[in-house]
């Protein structure tokens, strides 16, 4: 469904003032590591947060097209604050779609997020089993006391850890008469549970250090049966269904990594247009090499940039082809994150000696940056994706 513009242009000016906002004390908490709690809560003002939830719980509804645009102006601002809450907006916007949770427990959730700023995230990532894109079963367990199921484990990558409301943790099911091979489940956990932890793991990561991306303990939590969903038994085959998850995660974050990528190329053209150095007496940005290099910074990014709002608007516009965009989603991604790695090497290189401290801010781009190749689909299953495509069209 296509976003009036004026709506659409509603939603991204907010987001462009709030990356004006955030940008001036951005690098303060990359530098300390800590979480910019105030960014959460200028989000939640500025109504942003509500953006993708649907318009029947108080929100604006936004479609994947819109997010993907506003994701990549956030990101302007602040890279992990645009990654973090980025894992909210992909799932409200991925179950306003697919309507995969119950009724109540959507509705609770949404109107939490439009009255008082309610962050939400999936977590499901854990040592051993990497990524949960690859599958397999979660060491994460939980175990049925005759009243609540309770949750044991340990999980990692938990953006937004320190202030999350509700956390979608997927878990392992016991072997029951129903499930004679186990299973697994969404368990909602609140934030202020009982018996949940966290643990500052992430402040000197290389990337994104102010995402709150920690660790979270889970020891014996208490969860209703009501709230623990989504469950499905073992070696069960997946019904066909478009790839929702896929999109809204993938297109959402290409477009938070396209944002970092476009911030690198407008601070070293205004550092471009104001180094004079003595030797030269007029701007770098006079110097043919440099043109060439800031050339070599943007057409990629233009390229992706197109590439990926093409895809979010069939995503968006055209229902009826969801479920041959899988290739398409995956090319946009690999796109748009690769196009902001080439971005903010180039920047660098330019910059010289001055890019590499903390002067500029462009050391700080470059290190976030390096996170999205870590998002699934990663590089290598993305080629695979869009060749097995390219191959099948011309199948003799």
């Amino acid at each position: 469904m296509r976003t009036p513009p004026s709506t659409r242009a509603a939603m991204c000016a907010i987001a462009r003032d709030l990356a004006s906002v955030f940008a001036e004390s951005a690098d303060s908490y990359d530098r300390r590591g800590t979480f910019p709690e105030p960014f959460y809560h200028a989000l939640h003002q500025s109504g942003y947060l509500a953006f993708v939830v649907p318009t029947e719980f108080g929100g604006r509804g936004a479609s994947l097209a819109d997010m993907v645009r506003c994701q990549e102006l956030l990101a302007m601002g602040c890279g992990s604050t645009a990654m973090a809450v980025d894992m909210t907006v992909h799932v409200i916007g991925r179950i306003g779609e697919t309507r995969s949770y119950p009724a109540a427990i959507y509705e609770t959730i949404c109107r939490d997020i439009v009255t008082s700023g309610a962050l939400v995230n999936a977590v499901a990532s854990e040592k051993d089993l990497g990524s949960p894109s690859r599958g397999g079963l979660p060491a994460t367990t939980a175990t049925w006391d005759g009243r609540q199921w309770r949750i044991n484990g340990h999980k990692l990558f938990v953006s937004m850890a320190p202030i999350l409301r509700y956390l979608i943790t997927n878990v392992a099911l016991p072997v029951t008469d129903g499930m004679p091979h186990g299973g697994t489940a969404n368990a909602v956990v609140r934030g202020d549970a009982s018996g949940l932890t966290s643990a500052d793991t992430w402040s000197d990561a290389l990337a994104l250090r102010s995402s709150g991306s920690g660790d979270v303990i889970y020891t014996d939590v208490a969860v209703d049966d009501a709230w623990l969903i989504e469950r499905k038994s073992a070696g069960a085959p997946s019904p066909a269904e478009p790839p929702a998850g896929m999109a809204w995660f993938a297109l959402t974050l290409a477009g938070v990594y396209l944002g970092i990528g476009q911030a690198a190329v407008d601070c070293i053209a205004r550092y471009a247009n104001t180094r004079v150095p003595t030797a030269l007496g007029k701007p770098i940005s006079s110097l043919p090499h440099i043109q060439h290099r800031i050339g070599e910074a943007s057409i990629p990014l233009q390229a992706a940039r197109a590439l990926l709002y093409d895809v979010a608007d069939s995503w968006s516009e055209q229902l009826d082809t969801r479920m041959e965009l899988a290739p398409r989603i995956a090319a946009a991604k690999y796109a748009a994150t690769n196009a902001a790695l080439v971005a903010t090497d180039q920047a660098l290189r330019i910059a010289g000696g001055f890019g590499i401290t903390r002067d500029l801010p462009l050391e700080r781009f470059f290190r976030d940056v390096r996170a999205g190749i870590t998002h699934p689909p990663n590089d290598d299953t993305a080629l695979e994706l869009v060749g097995r495509a390219v191959l099948q069209q011309h199948a003799v």
